[in-house]
């Protein structure tokens, strides 16, 4: 799909990939395809917009080492699965990174782990103390809540900088480890980061220019980190448009204009030719609710001109003038193809439309039903970046409480038991009330724990209660066959309408 861009342009140190949304699944499957093609041109890494950390337990598992943990998607396993099997007889094994920090827009890690790590590794026995104020969410939007610019974090950051330091110095008393030494320093210097966006956060200066500041500090430490992967060979990075595009981001968020240096914008002024960027862009989606684009937008002539996903390199096919997509909404996450963004790339991969999968189909027999309204989490909806993807339907326009739930992954410590890291597996989750609940399960939800132990949550196109909220009067049924779920999800989404008339 590639191939012909990298023969009229070289190969680059980084071929960025990206997407215009986190909601469609389709991205990701055609990002293993593209990568299994550039493996064989002789590519041996793929980045991901993921927590560089946190990454290492896949580079683990793909190398022959422990499974991993629950909460990817189906794409996501597969590629793991994959590398691993190639792997295995490769004579060059391929590595597999993340080239983000551990932060969301609702979330930031606490540093005091990854010090802890780093210092482990120097033989320091002091325990650090950790604060769960790090991690409140709150401090994402009022710099009250940041600790970020207390005594504890300027010590903390002191200590994290002295620790790169003192790791460099002690690399030649320690030869055989140089595998550890490395990880260590990546936890060091995730600390040193997490430290520098808490600073940021404690700023009390106006939201938009405080908001723009943190974006922009994720977005420099997303650079750093590619800036590395970089030196290590060719190397496929696979993101959102908005990090990896070559000109500076732009966001109007809850009636803030932002903007910051995208990690894209710092990689290719300081890589030059060695960094490309292929712009993702979307036709229709049944995933997030995109309907077949207007002709004379971006995304309508690029669906004219082929019916099947393309990277289009001459702008010609765009015709004069196309018109910006204005049929997206905030919750469909989708950013939609610009002037500036086409001007800028090498390239753009078009997918006119992507196929409708179960989930799909089931969500448009729920939103068939009188009144219902969909929200689908992912960026700027304030959903924390492990439920992106997951769908909630409500009774109105409120959305207040969902009647039902499409959840399409694993909650690492708190949802497992349905084995939804499987391919191809979701769960409907659906608010029976305590009467339909005892009705359907032949006891009541206060009486689920003396039953719990003899549930399969893992069986499908069977009922049983929610595996967390049962005792809220909920049950779940994974892989549903629409047709046998409407009548009950009626019911639930009428009980929920005539709450909302009290």
């Amino acid at each position: 799909m590639l191939r012909d861009l990298l023969t009229s342009r070289g190969a680059p140190r980084l071929l960025a990939v990206g997407e215009p949304t986190h909601g469609e699944p389709a991205f990701a499957r055609l990002r293993n395809e593209i990568f299994q093609e550039l493996v064989a041109l002789g590519f041996r890494a793929i980045a991901v917009e993921s927590d560089r950390v946190a990454a290492l337990a896949v580079d683990d598992y793909i190398a022959g080492g422990p499974p991993i943990e629950s909460g990817h998607s189906a794409a996501d396993r597969e590629l793991a699965e994959w590398m691993r099997d190639y792997n295995a007889t490769a004579a060059e094994p391929l590595a597999f990174h993340g080239f983000d920090a551990p932060l969301e827009m609702m979330h930031a890690a606490s540093p005091v782990p990854h010090l802890q790590q780093a210092l482990a590794f120097l033989g320091d026995p002091d325990i650090l103390a950790d604060d769960p104020r790090w991690s409140d969410p709150a401090a994402q939007l009022d710099a009250a809540h940041s600790i970020g610019r207390t005594q504890t974090a300027a010590d903390l950051r002191i200590r994290a900088d002295d620790g790169l330091v003192r790791l460099h110095a002690a690399a030649p008393r320690r030869p055989g480890e140089t595998r550890a030494w490395h990880r260590a320093r990546l936890h060091c210097r995730t600390a040193l980061a997490l430290l520098r966006y808490h600073a940021v956060a404690a700023d009390p200066a106006p939201a938009a220019v405080r908001t723009s500041r943190m974006l922009g500090v994720r977005d420099a430490l997303m650079a750093e980190n590619l800036l590395d992967i970089a030196a290590l060979g060719p190397t496929l990075v696979f993101g959102h448009n908005r990090h990896l595009q070559r000109h500076p981001s732009r966001w109007t968020l809850a009636g803030m204009d932002l903007e910051w240096s995208s990690a894209g914008s710092i990689v290719s002024t300081l890589l030059g030719e060695h960094y490309a960027v292929v712009i993702g862009s979307l036709g229709e989606s049944p995933a997030l609710g995109l309907t077949e684009p207007a002709a004379a937008t971006f995304e309508g002539r690029l669906t004219a001109a082929s019916a099947a996903p393309t990277v289009v390199t001459d702008r010609k096919v765009l015709g004069d003038e196309p018109r910006v997509r204005a049929d997206v909404t905030p919750e469909q996450g989708y950013f939609p193809l610009d002037a500036e963004t086409v001007a800028h790339c090498d390239a753009i991969l078009h997918l006119p439309q992507s196929a409708p999968s179960q989930v799909d189909a089931l969500a448009e027999r729920i939103l068939r039903l009188p009144g219902v309204t969909q929200l689908i989490a992912g960026p700027g909806t304030g959903a924390p970046e492990l439920s992106w993807g997951d769908r909630f339907f409500f009774a109105g326009e409120d959305r207040m409480r969902p009647f039902a739930t499409i959840v399409v992954q694993n909650v690492p410590g708190f949802d497992e038991r349905s084995g939804l890291d499987r391919p191809g597996v979701f769960r409907l989750n659906v608010e029976l009330g305590r009467e339909r609940f005892t009705t359907l399960f032949g006891y009541g939800p206060e009486q689920f724990p003396t039953h719990e132990p003899a549930i399969d949550f893992t069986a499908a196109g069977q009922w049983f209660p929610h595996p967390v909220y049962a005792a809220q009067g909920w049950g779940s049924m994974l892989n549903p066959d629409p047709d046998a779920v409407e009548p009950l999800l009626d019911h639930a989404r009428a009980r929920s309408a005539a709450r909302r008339k009290r």
